[in-house]
């Protein structure tokens, strides 16, 4: 325990320490995980609550009573899986080592992948807050690790003996980014996976991408994880398979795309249709009318409150 708190001391500024001590606040489960038919995944933890795919945002969305965690992840310059939706320093939801607000080009010329994981850590990814996320708490809160967001959730889980989480981790990737903003798919998959082993949530993850190059690497080999693919175009289902070559655990279409046709192919091939990102009641019940097996949300606390009132 000593030597975990040593680590993120030696990791995150100072401005960030008295985040860690919020943490604690955090730390007092609201409600039990959800107990309903389908998979309730939090976006990026609690999105709409609290600064994307970070701690405090993993530890909302247990409390509220999620079966997943869904996040994203790029690899820095010295080969450290971090959780981030971009390979870049966003700035529309952070500020620099300073505090002071990032112009949109100077944001994207901060490569990730160019960066040693203790100069990504200076960045603040929370005070800002998002617009188009009003309810959003700010706080000041680094870009974590995806080994001390795993080590923080599963340590909660056991601390307040709640059941163990599941995860569903994109890969963000795309071949025209190869070597630029990311290392090649088969390096990037191995990064990953190695993280998940040693916190020893293989069979509790699910690995997503919009880029099925890292779904067929992972399928080739002999992992016990799931596999999802993302998709954001009003695609045929059986086109999109036969892409990828092989029937995925998951379908994961964007919401407005679900239709009854889908949902029946999904049940012929024995896959699973989970849509992403869906933010209002009036949307979550017609996925839940479709019958659709869950839903990735910002907003897990409605989704969570329309499930009880069905």
């Amino acid at each position: 325990m000593l030597k975990r708190k040593v680590h993120i001391l030696y990791l995150y500024p100072m401005r960030f320490l008295h985040t860690f001590f919020l943490l604690s606040l955090l730390s007092i489960p609201l409600k039990m995980q959800a107990q309903f038919k389908i998979d309730v995944q939090g976006h990026r933890g609690a999105r709409g609550l609290y600064p994307e795919n970070t701690i405090p945002a993993m530890l909302a969305a247990l409390n509220l009573g999620v079966n997943t965690l869904e996040l994203d992840v790029v690899i820095s310059k010295d080969q450290l899986v971090v959780v981030s939706h971009e390979p870049w320093i966003n700035s529309e939801i952070c500020l620099d080592a300073n505090g002071r607000e990032l112009s949109s080009s100077k944001g994207k010329q901060l490569n990730l992948y160019e960066l040693n994981y203790n100069e990504i850590a200076n960045y603040d990814c929370g005070s800002k807050g998002n617009s188009r996320f009003p309810q959003q708490q700010k706080m000041p809160v680094p870009k974590p690790l995806l080994s001390e967001l795993l080590a923080a959730v599963e340590r909660h889980c056991r601390e307040y003996k709640l059941p163990a989480t599941h995860y569903n981790i994109e890969i963000k990737s795309q071949i025209a980014t190869d070597g630029k903003f990311h290392p090649a798919v088969d390096s990037f998959a191995e990064l990953v996976i190695e993280v998940l082993a040693k916190a020893n949530v293989l069979n509790r993850t699910t690995i997503q991408s919009f880029d099925v190059r890292p779904l067929q690497y992972i399928n080739g080999k002999d992992y016990p994880i799931k596999i999802a693919l993302l998709t954001e175009l009003p695609l045929q289902p059986e086109k999109a398979i036969q892409e990828l070559g092989f029937i995925p655990t998951i379908y994961s279409p964007y919401f407005k795309f679900v239709n009854p046709k889908l949902l029946e192919y999904a049940r012929l091939v024995g896959m699973q249709v989970i849509p992403w990102t869906v933010n209002t009641s009036e949307d979550m019940q017609s996925m839940l009318d479709f019958g659709v097996d869950g839903i990735i949300t910002d907003y897990p606390d409605v989704l969570l409150e329309l499930l009880k009132s069905r």
